[in-house]
């Protein structure tokens, strides 16, 4: 009942609310990613949702312009404390979640919901085991289990594990509790970067 009905209802109000907290944030972060660099305020990435559907995932740039792809072997995103594509503004974001914050809009359109597993990634369907697809029966979220708990330090094989956890017992009560301890993990900025040097390049 939760997951086919009140949880839509949920990210819709929750949503709306957030919109204006979108628009304040939005000021102060046009300004500075216009002053360092002149680039685009957003950075719409390809991700794959609910139903294995594509859909444009909104964040605000971190990155410098045409910053290739960079992936783990396991195809995970690399993340690095000193990872040169990202610019200086672009440090901040990531490490206080801002980046993540256009994705409310995703929610409201229903492309996400608040919580959920993480959206895939274009060109790593190869590398899911049978039993990952599951994930693709909810729709994905800004935060979710995985997100809670290791948040950017999880290796491919614990994210698969976490989301499966999270396909499998989606309740109010683990919502709530992820909201909570992703909140935790933000304000103490834990796991931001998973320090892999075990990476490849895709480009394009």
């Amino acid at each position: 009942m939760y997951r086919y009905g009140i949880k839509r209802i949920l990210d819709i109000i929750l949503s709306l609310i957030g919109l204006l907290f979108l628009l304040i944030v939005m000021i102060p972060v046009v300004i500075a990613i216009k002053l360092e660099d002149k680039g685009p305020i957003f950075y719409n990435a390809p991700r794959i949702g609910k139903n294995m559907k594509e859909f444009p995932m909104y964040k605000f740039r971190s990155m410098k312009v045409n910053a290739p792809d960079i992936r783990n072997e396991d195809g995970s995103t690399f993340n690095s404390d000193n990872d040169p594509r990202v610019t200086k503004v672009g440090k901040f974001l990531r490490k206080t979640s801002i980046d993540e914050i256009p994705q409310i809009l995703n929610v409201l359109k229903g492309d996400m919901s608040f919580v959920g597993p993480r959206p895939s990634p274009l060109g790593n369907k190869e590398l899911y085991p049978g039993e990952y697809f599951r994930k693709f029966d909810v729709q994905p979220g800004i935060t979710g289990y995985n997100q809670a708990v290791l948040r950017n330090q999880s290796t491919m094989e614990q994210r698969i594990k976490n989301d499966l956890f999270y396909v499998e017992n989606i309740s109010f009560i683990l919502d709530l509790k992820i909201i909570y301890l992703t909140l935790v993990s933000v304000i103490k900025s834990k796991n931001i970067n998973r320090n892999d040097l075990n990476s490849k390049k895709r480009w394009g």
